[in-house]
C-alpha cells in the first residue's frame, strides 16, 4: 500500500486543510483505492500571524484616489470569470445599462400595459433556481463525500481510500525529464463536491440576482442573453458566500469543467441555450469594459481598507516570508509525517505538495540527510524551480545539481496559475513537467488543482 503525504501550501490553516485533504482522499480514491493519504498540516504551528495585532500597519489619514493599473486583455477567454471574481453583479449591471440606453426617453417600453413585466417573470425564474439537476461523470451528489470515509479523530494519522480503482494515462518519459502534454484539456466531470459547497448559498445568491434584475431591468425592452448572464451571477455570488465574509476562508477549489457544468445547468433552467463559447464573446464587450472600469476605484478602496486587507493576506504572503527565515519548522513537520508513513509499514511514500509546500519538500529532500523512504515527489503549482533560478532555495544553491538520491520528481502546473513554474529546463533529466488546465483565471487557478479530476487520473499510474 502506497502512502501519500499531502503537504499544503501557503495561507492554509486547519479548516481549509481538511477540505483540501478530503478532496485529495476523494480524488485518489477514485483511481487508486488502495492508496493511504497521510496528513501534514504545518500551517497552524509554523504559519505566519500578526503577533502584535497589526501594530506595523499605518493608519490612513486621507483617502487619495489612485488610478492606473493594467487593462484586461480583450482576448483573454477567462475575462468574464476574472470580472466576476471582482464583482459577481458587474456583468449584469453592464447588461442593464445597455438596456436602459436602448429605452432612451421612452416610458416603460417592452411590455403591454396590464401585463406583468417580462423582466419580473425572469426574476421569478431566477428565484426558483436549484442544483438538483446538476450532475457529471455519472456521479451523483450523494457520493460527494467519497468512499464513506470519516475524517473525525484522524488528526495525526493517515487515511485509507475507498472508491473505484482505475488506470488513467501514463506520463511518457517521466523518469527522463521533458514535458508530458497528456491531459492538457479535460476537466473534473464530477461537480458533486462543488454542488455540495454551493447548495446552502444558492437561494440567497439567486434572490440577490433576481432583485437586481427587477430593479435595473424593469420597464426596459426585451433583450437576448440574460439567462447566461444571470446564471453566471448566481454562481459567482454563491461562490463568494461559500468563501465567507471578505473572503476570510480559503478560496474554494473549483475545476473549470465543474463550474461550467453548474452554470450550464442553471442557464438551462432559465431557458437559455448559451452553454459554450460565451467567455470569449463577452470578454470583448460587456465584461472587459466593466472590469477595466473597476480597476481604478478598487485601487483607491484598497488604500482605504488597507488594515483589513493586510490582515487577510498575512497567512498567504506571510507564510512565504516566514518560511524563508524560519523554514526549519515546516521541514521538520514534513520529515515527521514521512517518518510516520514509513513506520506504519504502508509501503513506499509519495510527497504530494502544493505551492510553498513544494518548496519545503524540495529543500528537505536536497538536505544532506533527507528522510528515507520517499520514492516520488509531486509538486503542484509550486515555485521551487523559480526559487532555484533566483538562488533562493535553502538547501540547494543555483548551479548545483539535484542530489543523486533525490527521488523521481513530477511537477504539475497550469498556465493560468501565475504562481506555478516549470522545472524540466531547470533540472534537465530530473523533472517532468505535467501541464493541466483547470479552466480558471488567476488567482483561483492556483487553488483549484485538487478539484481537477484529470489530475488524479494522470497521477494514478505513476504512484509506486
Amino acid at each position: 500500500m502506497t502512502s501519500v503525504v499531502f503537504v499544503h501550501g501557503t495561507g492554509v490553516r486547519a479548516k481549509s486543510y481538511e477540505k483540501s485533504f478530503a478532496r485529495v482522499v476523494n480524488g485518489l480514491g477514485r483511481v487508486r483505492a488502495e492508496v493511504r493519504v497521510v496528513r501534514c498540516l504545518w500551517g497552524e504551528e509554523h504559519g505566519a500571524s500578526l503577533g502584535l495585532d497589526g501594530a506595523s500597519v499605518p493608519v490612513r489619514s486621507k483617502n487619495r484616489g489612485i488610478g492606473g493599473g493594467e487593462l484586461l486583455d480583450e482576448d483573454d477567454p477567462l475575462a468574464v470569470w476574472a470580472l466576476l471574481e471582482v464583482d459577481p453583479l458587474a456583468e449584469l449591471r453592464e447588461f442593464a445599462e445597455a438596456a436602459r440606453a436602448r429605452r432612451g426617453g421612452g416610458a416603460r417600453a417592452g411590455f403591454a400595459p396590464g401585463r406583468q413585466d417580462p423582466w419580473h417573470t425572469i426574476a421569478d425564474r431566477v428565484r426558483g433556481l436549484s442544483l438538483a439537476g446538476v450532475s457529471g461523470g455519472g456521479e451523483s451528489l450523494a457520493g460527494a463525500s467519497g468512499g464513506g470515509e470519516s475524517l473525525a479523530g484522524a488528526s495525526g494519522g493517515g487515511e485509507s481510500l475507498a472508491g473505484a480503482s482505475g488506470g488513467g494515462e501514463s506520463l511518457a518519459g517521466v523518469s527522463g525529464g521533458g514535458e508530458s502534454l497528456a491531459g492538457v484539456s479535460g476537466g473534473g466531470g464530477s461537480p458533486a463536491e462543488l454542488v455540495s459547497d454551493l447548495a446552502p448559498h444558492l437561494g440567497p445568491a439567486a434572490g440577490r440576482v433576481a432583485h437586481e434584475i427587477s430593479r435595473t431591468l424593469g420597464g426596459t425592452p426585451p433583450a437576448d442573453g440574460i439567462e447566461a448572464i444571470a446564471a453566471r451571477a448566481v454562481y459567482a455570488l454563491a461562490v463568494q458566500r461559500a468563501e465567507g465574509p471578505d473572503g476570510a476562508d480559503e478560496p474554494l477549489p473549483v475545476d473549470g469543467a465543474d463550474r461550467d457544468a453548474v452554470v450550464g445547468a442553471l442557464t438551462d433552467q432559465l431557458g437559455g441555450t448559451d452553454r459554450g463559447g460565451f467567455a470569449a464573446r463577452a470578454a470583448k464587450g460587456v465584461a472587459v469594459r466593466a472590469l477595466n472600469s473597476y480597476l481604478s476605484p478598487l485601487s483607491s478602496l484598497a488604500h482605504s481598507f488597507r488594515a483589513g486587507i493586510t490582515r487577510g493576506s498575512v497567512p498567504a504572503g506571510g507564510d512565504i516570508l516566514r518560511y524563508q527565515a524560519r523554514g526549519a519548522g515546516v521541514r521538520a513537520a514534513i520529515r515527521a509525517a514521512v517518518r510516520e508513513a514509513v513506520d506504519s509499514g504502508h509501503g513506499p511514500v509519495v510527497l504530494l505538495a502544493h505551492s510553498l509546500g513544494g518548496i519545503a519538500c524540495v529543500d528537505l529532500l536536497a538536505e544532506p540527510d533527507p528522510p528515507a523512504g520517499v520514492e516520488l515527489l509531486v509538486t503542484v503549482g509550486s515555485q521551487a524551480p523559480f526559487l532555484y533560478e533566483l538562488d533562493a532555495l535553502t538547501a540547494l544553491r543555483r548551479g548545483e545539481p539535484l542530489p543523486a538520491a533525490f527521488p523521481r520528481w513530477i511537477n504539475v502546473y497550469d498556465e493560468h496559475d501565475l504562481l506555478g513554474f516549470v522545472g524540466a529546463k531547470v533540472f534537465p533529466g530530473r523533472v517532468t513537467d505535467l501541464r493541466v488546465d483547470t479552466r480558471q483565471p488567476f488567482p483561483r487557478a492556483h487553488t483549484s488543482y485538487f478539484a481537477h479530476r484529470r489530475l488524479y487520473e494522470l497521477l494514478a499510474p505513476e504512484l509506486p
